[in-house]
């Protein structure tokens, strides 16, 4: 049998490479937006086309955004967080 280990042990071993660490950093502000953005809908116990009908889209829209697969502008990013009464907060630091 093999040894499993976690994913949290696995993402460790993976971003000590160098380049998959820079390419990891890179990504995380996408990565952080799209969590908290599950996250908040899952805790208001939102289906997915329940948000995509609040925020007058399909539900494919928020499902493409959830899986990283789009670039949403950030107009309907503020329909999102009004939907899920949150508000959205972008900055540089």
């Amino acid at each position: 049998m093999k040894d499993f280990i976690s994913f949290e042990e696995h993402k460790k071993k993976l971003l000590a490479d160098r380049q998959v660490r820079k390419d990891f950093d890179a990504l995380s502000p996408e990565y952080q937006l799209i969590q908290s953005m599950i996250e908040r809908r899952l805790q208001k116990n939102m289906s997915q086309e329940a948000l995509a009908h609040k925020v007058g889209t399909k539900q494919s829209a928020i499902s493409r955004i959830e899986s990283g697969n789009a670039n949403p502008s950030v107009g309907f990013l503020k329909k999102i967080a009004q939907a899920l009464d949150v508000r959205l907060d972008i900055r540089f630091q």
